[in-house]
């Protein structure tokens, strides 16, 4: 069966944060950009929902922030944990050097509906529904393009470069045969929406106790649990019964116990498989891999979706103005990329599997949890260091800024 043929500077494959990122920041610069999305829409649930700071700063160096903050959404400022039952102020983002001082709350199909209407701005965007890569197109070991599935058959993309956007199962370094570094991780986590009722008083983030481990988001409608579960612990709480699920929920969250009750079949939990991975190589020839599908993070501090807003921010800086020329990126402006992103990459799955190893791990096998960890009672004694984490969480390590320009700004 023949293929429908398409021409593109760039095609990337997934239209996630990072994906959709990388193709509105390279059309602004005037780069031809095919965006490849296998799903025919952006809702789906439990996905990355928290907007960092320092995500927020990039769309006010666009001059896009106040049209985003238009959109329902609700502010993270400060950051509790109650822990063996003591209450812990874990993190304060007021005082960022940012222009938004706090994590933004949103859908992320609201998000990424955003990124296509600013994309669709620029008559070089070009976002391909329901077209799904299932194939690179490769010729004396250059990468020229990609095939895909598409409702009216396939179609086949030459591109100078393909990008792998498609997350932590990334068909794209399947296909490449990237090598990828497995780090583990001890945990699952199980997603669940809980009703919210007028009056329920503020919720920490977090509660810890020896066995238990719940996330409390609240999402102005309702509240949106994770609770952690060892490692392929899923189909063995499945056989116990919902019920034990329930009874849980209920011993670590009280307070909201007889909600819990409404979670009353599998078919409203949703199991996330947490993966610590990344690749040691980001690219090939005509080919790069970022944000999940060069490295996979651990939910510890949502920090995923913004680390992968910054891989794309920071490919945009190194391949518009090649691009933009009409010329092929070289192995040396895709090393940069790597280069320059891998260090943070390095110290945030670092922290993560610290934490995952030395407190999530023992608290799941039941380790005893009398009163917090003394690290964490300084927050309180001293405020001041409540600052460090949130600038790690809402700002990161390397933050990166807007380099590109805009191909298609008007003199005024």
């Amino acid at each position: 069966m023949n293929a429908t043929q398409r021409t593109t500077g760039v095609c990337i494959v997934g239209g996630g944060p990072c994906g959709m990122m990388l193709g509105v920041l390279l059309a602004r610069a005037g780069v031809d950009v095919t965006v490849l999305e296998k799903y025919p829409d952006f809702f789906r649930d439990f996905r990355g929902d928290t907007i960092h700071p320092s995500t927020m700063q990039l769309l006010y160096e666009l001059g896009w922030l106040d049209e985003f903050l238009t959109l329902p959404h609700n502010e993270i400022q400060r950051a509790s944990g109650l822990i063996a039952g003591e209450s812990v102020q874990m993190a304060d983002f007021t005082h960022l050097p940012t222009h938004c001082k706090f994590i933004a709350m949103m859908p992320q199909w609201d998000f990424l509906d955003f990124l296509a209407r600013r994309g669709a701005a620029y008559p070089t965007f070009h976002l391909m529904m329901r077209c799904e890569g299932i194939a690179l197109v490769e010729k004396d070991g250059l990468v020229t393009g990609a095939r895909a599935t598409t409702p009216d058959g396939q179609i086949e993309i030459s591109a100078k470069l393909v990008v792998g956007a498609d997350g932590r199962h990334s068909t794209v370094r399947a296909l490449a045969g990237l090598v990828v570094k497995d780090l583990g991780a001890p945990m699952d986590v199980l997603w669940m929406r809980v009703a919210k009722r007028p009056g329920d008083p503020e919720q920490p983030l977090g509660i810890v106790e020896s066995g238990h481990i719940l996330v409390m988001l609240d999402r102005g409608e309702y509240w949106q649990c994770a609770y952690l579960i060892r490692k392929g612990g899923f189909a063995e709480l499945k056989a116990a019964g919902i019920d034990t699920l329930q009874r849980a929920l209920t011993e670590i969250a009280p307070a909201l116990g007889d909600r819990f009750l409404q979670i009353d079949d599998w078919s409203k939990v949703s199991m996330l498989e947490v993966r610590v991975d990344r690749l040691e190589r980001w690219h090939r020839p005509g080919l790069l891999c970022i944000g999940d599908a060069a490295h996979a993070m651990s939910p510890i501090g949502g920090v995923g979706i913004n680390l992968a807003i910054q891989d794309a921010v920071a490919a945009a800086n190194v391949l518009a103005g090649p691009l933009a020329r009409g010329e092929t990126p070289s192995e040396a402006d895709l090393r940069r990329i790597q280069d320059r992103r891998m260090f943070p990459t390095r110290v945030t799955q670092g922290f993560q599997v610290f934490v995952q190893d030395r407190v999530i791990d023992p608290l799941l096998h039941g380790a005893p949890l009398a009163s917090p960890p003394r690290a964490l009672k300084l927050f309180d004694e001293f405020p001041l260091l409540r600052r460090l984490p949130a600038l790690l969480i809402g700002v990161g390590i390397r933050p990166e800024h807007i380099r590109t320009p805009d191909a298609f700004a008007t003199a005024t």
